[in-house]
């Protein structure tokens, strides 16, 4: 009798100990320790932007795998290459360092600009961005135990992008990257929840494949030095390109180049600039306009000589960028 006595609280003992396991479902996504993150040089304080924006667009990004082809489609795009777009355009633009371009619906602002009589846009882009969704898929995992059972809910995803630099046409950089998101839901003794098929982790699998990878784009268009350009010349100042939106102000400093000779590479057959020569040394006085695509900037000359470019009102040469602290 004592015998059964203690067997039957051992047993109410492991009942309940089971049942305090049971979870509510969880979405879990690669823990914040883990994601990369913009590196200290990157981050954009609100009162002192660092750093001279690029004008970056996405030209496109498609899902290239089997998963979704056949009800994630619609008649101009699919939808998760759709979303993978929008998810990166996002996180560039939160990121404060460049001005984001539209290209993926350039024909609706087009058609917009129509209705108003007004000009079509003619804004190139300094780097443009091209990406797929390679691998996408769900899978389902079932632990069963003597008095338990676990069911878990996994999406992954992978994305791959590269660079390409629009004044070249070169692909400066290109990786891939990860994600993956689940959920999980468990019963002991038949007690617990029971979990359907959840959606949202399509959409979080993507996210986290896109922010494996955002720090590296950033520091890899950042990397290379912004270029500006002379446009003219007028009541003793010059007219720069750029203004405010690209974080130019009054007083910034900049050197002037003459664009290097080009030669062919006869090994790769390619055309290559040569390194440029500074010529001058200018200072901004004001900055004018309301949008990238109308903003220019007044400078003048505090060093060197540009007498012959102002006299035969050809700049083309000519290209400025952030000068010496």
């Amino acid at each position: 009798m004592i015998k059964t006595g203690i067997y039957t609280a051992l047993g109410l003992s492991l009942l309940m100990s089971g049942c305090a396991t049971v979870q509510k479902t969880q979405t879990h996504e690669t823990p914040k320790s883990e994601q990369p993150t913009v590196s200290k040089s990157l981050q954009v304080s609100a009162e002192q932007p660092n750093g001279l924006k690029r004008k970056v667009a996405i030209g496109r990004f498609t899902n290239e795998t089997k998963y979704g082809q056949s009800f994630f489609i619609d008649k101009n795009n699919d939808k998760i290459g759709k979303q993978a777009m929008d998810i990166l355009s996002a996180k560039l633009f939160e990121s404060g360092k460049f001005i984001m371009l539209e290209r993926a619906d350039l024909s609706k602002i087009e058609d917009e600009l129509k209705i108003g009589n007004s000009a079509s846009l003619s804004n190139a882009a300094d780097y443009v961005i091209l990406g797929s969704v390679t691998e996408f898929g769900r899978k389902e995992v079932s632990d069963v135990g003597l008095f338990s059972r676990v069911k878990k809910q996994e999406a992954f995803a992978k994305v791959h992008i590269r660079i390409v630099d629009v004044s070249t046409g070169q692909i400066i950089y290109s990786e891939e990257g990860k994600g993956s998101a689940f959920t999980e839901d468990g019963t002991v003794m038949g007690v617990g929840g029971k979990a359907g098929y959840n959606s949202q982790l399509n959409d979080k699998a993507i996210d986290a494949a896109i922010s494996d990878l955002t720090s590296n784009i950033i520091e890899n268009m950042t990397d290379k030095p912004w270029r500006g350009y002379i446009l003219g010349y007028e009541d003793g100042s010059l007219i720069t390109s750029g203004g405010a939106s690209q974080n130019i102000k009054a007083g910034d400093s900049f050197d002037v180049y003459k664009k290097g000779k080009q030669v062919k590479n006869p090994q790769t057959n390619m055309m290559i600039t040569l390194p440029g020569k500074k010529v001058a040394t200018i200072d901004i006085l004001a900055t004018m306009g309301d949008t990238p695509q109308s903003e220019v900037s007044l400078a003048e000359i505090t060093s060197g000589d540009l007498s012959s470019y102002i006299k035969n009102k050809d700049f083309s040469q000519l290209y400025m960028q952030i000068g010496a602290k």
